[in-house]
């Protein structure tokens, strides 16, 4: 933070005494001879502390404190008064003056007045940058990472929220294909409007139109009543549909009706409804499979893919594991009122060592059953089920994964392990531990950030 200092003062000598002062102290300071002057410096420099006399011809300095105080970014001001004025100086503070001091001053009240200034502005300004940072991670929502490939999601759900496009979330089963679509909704303009979500694979074909589309009284055996779809429910809001690859050619066209015309009929009705919806979609399926194998459509697909958002395993961000499972730890420890605060050392090792094939819910499935089971304030090894306590013993990886990604999670996990053991043998010192990996303590510094370790 700058340290630049305004002294405004129609007294010259006033004002050469308070800058020779301050000047001592390394401040960077400029003068003003009356408020209008003032204003002229504050636009062209922005000083970040400003020492304002009270008696000046032309605009006196309550005028000018309050006229300061209409900026977007007001310096911080002082009062400079004459003894025996103290009443005058309380009324400037009560009108946004940080303090005050009275003429004649002593020297060091005036550097202590300015010193205790900068404290509290460099204060305002750390607070400005942990609000800045928790407002950065709040807005990513119920989604955590902190893993390249989870700052390249957040950072196209955050370009393409605003928007009005379709997109297309991909990703295994597990993954948070549904969080994703959650979080575009909350960015969009239609965030105060509903958000319907409906799973195309939970129903059998016969029912999905009548869900996405309504239908009329009498439509079919059973439809006692008019009954609105979800599209209809999701006017002015946004529809998202999951597992959108398991719906049949004949309801994939009246979706895509739906997005070219923004119009559909219920079934059994003769009316033409018109909707604005803004359509989320997801799916675990290679599309382009099942394009070339006839289970899908190709013009659909484009209409649905404006922008595509890619999920990645949690296997393939391993360094998001922990994060997340502390997370799930405060959760379900508050969720189920009992004491779990951590997670151990050896259980962490095998966590990050294990394949994760159910994703991130069924990292949240094992963290419940743990917390919910536990006697403890750790949860160690034994408090997860065997196949993950027994996956210590060999690496476990995806071995579909390209040959370079299958190598980083190899590598990584020995990195991380190597480096933990180094670590822990030398009582977390970094520079002994350096030391006995042969490395340099900057290069291992670098390496543990590298490899999200703490």
């Amino acid at each position: 933070m700058k340290k630049s200092i305004l002294i405004v003062d129609d007294e010259k000598a006033a004002r050469f005494g308070m800058k020779l002062a301050l000047e001592k102290d390394g401040y960077n300071v400029m003068e003003a001879c009356d408020g209008i002057d003032a204003f002229q410096v504050i636009k062209a420099k922005s000083p970040s502390l400003i020492f304002l006399d009270i008696n000046m011809p032309k605009i006196n300095g309550i005028q000018v404190l309050e006229e300061i105080n209409q900026m977007e970014n007001p310096p911080m001001i002082v009062i400079v008064t004459a003894y025996g004025s103290e009443r005058v100086a309380v009324e400037a503070m009560k009108k946004g003056a940080y303090d005050y001091i009275s003429k004649p001053y002593e020297i060091d009240e005036l550097r202590l007045i300015a010193q205790h200034a900068f404290e509290k502005l460099a204060l305002e300004e750390e607070n400005a940058r942990l609000r800045s940072e928790i407002d950065r991670l709040g807005s990513r929502g119920t989604i955590v990472g902190e893993s390249r490939e989870m700052n390249q999601v957040f950072n196209k759900i955050e370009k393409v929220g605003p928007s009005d496009v379709t997109v297309l979330v991909q990703g295994e089963s597990g993954s948070g294909k549904e969080l994703a679509a959650k979080e575009i909704h909350k960015k969009s303009s239609r965030k105060n409007r509903p958000m319907i979500i409906m799973n195309c694979a939970a129903l059998p074909e016969t029912l999905i139109e009548s869900e996405l589309f309504g239908h009329e009284k009498g439509a079919f055996t059973g439809a006692t009543e008019r009954r609105l779809g979800k599209f209809e429910l999701a006017d002015k809001g946004t529809i998202f549909l999951d597992e959108i690859g398991d719906m049949s050619p004949n309801t994939q066209a009246k979706v895509l009706r739906v997005l070219q015309e923004q119009s559909f009929e219920r079934l059994g009705g003769t009316e033409t409804l018109r909707v604005d919806v803004r359509l989320i979609s997801a799916t675990h399926k290679d599309l382009l499979k099942e394009i070339k194998e006839g289970n899908f459509r190709e013009d659909l697909y484009y209409r649905l893919k404006v922008v595509e958002i890619l999920l990645p395993p949690l296997r393939n961000r391993r360094e998001d594991i922990i994060i997340l499972a502390e997370k799930f730890i405060q959760y379900f420890s508050e969720k189920h009122r009992k004491n779990v605060k951590s997670i151990s050392n050896e259980a962490v090792k095998v966590f990050t060592r294990y394949s994760w094939p159910g994703n991130v819910r069924e990292l949240q499935n094992v963290i419940e059953s743990a917390v919910v089971m536990a006697n403890a304030e750790t949860l160690e090894i034994s408090d997860f089920p065997g196949e993950i306590s027994n996956s210590d013993s060999k690496l476990s990886f995806d071995y579909n994964l390209p040959f370079r990604d299958a190598k980083k999670i190899v590598v990584d996990t020995f990195e991380r392990d190597f480096v933990s053991r180094k670590l822990a043998e030398n009582n977390g010192n970094i520079s002994k531990a350096a030391e006995a990996l042969g490395m340099h303590r900057q290069s291992l510094q670098h390496k543990l950030k590298e490899l999200n370790m703490r």
